[in-house]
C-alpha cells in the first residue's frame, strides 16, 4: 500500500487539491450556520477530478506497445499515437492512446477502446449503463437534467437519445442468442406448478414517415405488442415474470418468436408444467396460443368477456340506462360465479335476440355468436376454484409498464427504431434480467488485442 500511494497519481493537480481541501477543513472550526450541502457538493467534486484521474490512468494502462497487433485474427499495423476525450461516471476524461490501421489498409482500430470495452468509442461501460437505466426511464430531456444532478458526467439529451439505440442495435443483431444465454442464467421456479402465456397489443404514436399502411386511419398510431410468461404455484400465486415488447409488426411475428422460445425452454425444464394460456378474443392472439401445445386450458379474459356482456346489456335497453346496467350486472355475476355460466348467459341473450328487432337484433346476433364460439374459455368459476387466473391482468400491465408510461408521453412521436430501442431496455429491466443482459453487452464490446513481432523478411 505505501508502494502504491507513491504513485505519480498522487502528484496530480486532482489529489493534490483533495488533500489541501482536507487539511484546511480539519483546520478550521465548524460553523453554526455553515452549508452542508455546498461541503457536501464541493467533496463530491474533488473526488470526482480524482476518479477521473485514476479512470484516465486506467483506461491508457489497456493500451498497446507494440508494432503489430491481431484482432479476431486480422493483422493491424500501428499507424500513429493520438488524444481521445471518453466519458466516465465522473466525468470526461482524456487519454493519449495508439491507433492501428489493417495490414494492406482499411479502418483503423484503437486497442485501448477494445480492451476497456469502451462503449460506441466514447463512453466507459458505467457510464453507457446509466445512460441506458435511466433513459430507458424518462425521456432524454429529463434524463440530461436527472443525471446532471449528480454531478459528474453530462451527456446532452442528442447522446441521451442514441445510447439505447446503440445498444438495443446490438441486441437485435444478437437477440435469439442472448435471450437464450439469459435463459440458460435461470430457471424455472422449483414450486412452480402452471406456467401462463399470454399476448396482447396497445396502440403507439409513430411519426409520420414510419405511420405506413395506418396512414389512412388519420391517427397516426399502430399497434404494438407486449407478451408475458409466468409461472405459478399451487395455490395460484405468481412467482415469476418474463415481459416482452414490440413495436409495431405484422401478426406480432418477433414477440410470438420469443414466447415460444420462452415457453419452449420452460417446458424442457419442467414438462410436467400445467399450461394456462389467456388472451382476449382477437383470433390472430389464439391461432399462436393454440399452437404452442402442453397439457392445460385456455382462458378468455374475463374483462373481455364483460365487455361484450355490456354491448349487449346496451343494445336491449338503451346505452347507459338504468336497465342496462341492472342486467349487465346480473349477467356479469351470472357468468363469473354461476358454475354453468357461459350457457345461462348464451341462452339469455338467445331469448333476448328472439324478442328484439332492427339493430338491436343484429347487435345481439353478433355477441350471441361471440359467446358461442368463445365458450369454452369462460368456465370462469371452475377456473376459479383451480385457482387459475380469469383475467389478462398481468399483460395488459406489461403494456402499460413496458410501453404505454414511456411511449404514450404527450407530444410523444416514435420511428421504429427509437421505440423499439427502448422497449428492448425496459423489457429487460421489468423482467429482472437487465443484470445478466448489460453483462452480455457490455462484453461484446470487448475483443482481445494480441501483440505480435513484424512479419519476417528475408534478407539478400
Amino acid at each position: 500500500m505505501k508502494g502504491y500511494l507513491k504513485s505519480p497519481l498522487f502528484e496530480t493537480p486532482a489529489f493534490q487539491n483533495l488533500g489541501k481541501f482536507i487539511a484546511e477543513r480539519k483546520s478550521r472550526a465548524v460553523k453554526e450556520n455553515g452549508s452542508f450541502e455546498e461541503f457536501e457538493r464541493e467533496i463530491h467534486r474533488l473526488l470526482q477530478d480524482c476518479e477521473r484521474e485514476f479512470l484516465a490512468d486506467e483506461i491508457a494502462r489497456h493500451d498497446v506497445e507494440a508494432p503489430y497487433v491481431t484482432v479476431e485474427g486480422i493483422r493491424y499495423r500501428k499507424a500513429l499515437r493520438a488524444s481521445e476525450t471518453y466519458v466516465g461516471q465522473a466525468g470526461s476524461l482524456r487519454v493519449e492512446r495508439n491507433l492501428y490501421q489493417p495490414v494492406g489498409g482499411g479502418r483503423t482500430i484503437c486497442p485501448v477502446e477494445l480492451r476497456a470495452g469502451i462503449v460506441g468509442g466514447t463512453w466507459t461501460p458505467r457510464a453507457a449503463r446509466i445512460m441506458a437505466t435511466v433513459v430507458a426511464e424518462v425521456p432524454p430531456s429529463e434524463a440530461e437534467k436527472l443525471i446532471g444532478e449528480f454531478g459528474g458526467m453530462t451527456p446532452s439529451a442528442s447522446s441521451l437519445d442514441r445510447i439505447p439505440k446503440l445498444l438495443s442495435e446490438r441486441w437485435e443483431e444478437n437477440r435469439r442468442l442472448w435471450e437464450e444465454a439469459l435463459r440458460q442464467e435461470s430457471d424455472v421456479p422449483p414450486e412452480a406448478a402452471s406456467i401462463v402465456v399470454s399476448l396482447d397489443g396497445v396502440h403507439v404514436p409513430l411519426k409520420k414517415n414510419e405511420i405506413g399502411e395506418c396512414q389512412e386511419n388519420g391517427n397516426g398510431y399502430r399497434e404494438a405488442s407486449c407478451g408475458t410468461v409466468s409461472y405459478l404455484d399451487a395455490e395460484g400465486r405468481r412467482l415469476w415474470t418474463t415481459r416482452f415488447g414490440r413495436m409495431p409488426e405484422t401478426k406480432k411475428k418477433t414477440l410470438k418468436e420469443e414466447l415460444r422460445a420462452e415457453f419452449e425452454w420452460a417446458m424442457s425444464k419442467k414438462p410436467d408444467l400445467w399450461v394456462i394460456k389467456i388472451a382476449d378474443g382477437a383470433p390472430d392472439n389464439w391461432e399462436f396460443l393454440r399452437h404452442l401445445g402442453g397439457v392445460g386450458v385456455e382462458i378468455l379474459d374475463f374483462y373481455h368477456a364483460a365487455t361484450h356482456l355490456k354491448d349487449a346489456a346496451d343494445a336491449v335497453y338503451g346505452a347507459e340506462t338504468a336497465e342496462s346496467k341492472a342486467i349487465f350486472e346480473s349477467w356479469k355475476t351470472t357468468l363469473k360465479e354461476d358454475p354453468c355460466g357461459a350457457e345461462k348467459v348464451i341462452r339469455a341473450l338467445t331469448y333476448r335476440r328472439e324478442v328484439a328487432k332492427g339493430a338491436a337484433r343484429k347487435a345481439l346476433a353478433t355477441e350471441l355468436s361471440y359467446f358461442r364460439s368463445q365458450r369454452g374459455g369462460m368456465l370462469y368459476q371452475q377456473f376459479k376454484e383451480a385457482k387459475w387466473p380469469i383475467g389478462s391482468g398481468v399483460v395488459e400491465a406489461a403494456c402499460k409498464t413496458v410501453v404505454s408510461e414511456r411511449l404514450k408521453q404527450s407530444g410523444m412521436r416514435w420511428s421504429m427504431r427509437g421505440g423499439q430501442a427502448i422497449l428492448t431496455l425496459r423489457s429487460l429491466i421489468q423482467s429482472d434480467r437487465w443484470e445478466g443482459a448489460w453483462r452480455i453487452l457490455a462484453g461484446s464490446y470487448q475483443k482481445k488485442v494480441l501483440a505480435v513481432r513484424p512479419p519476417f523478411r528475408k534478407v539478400g
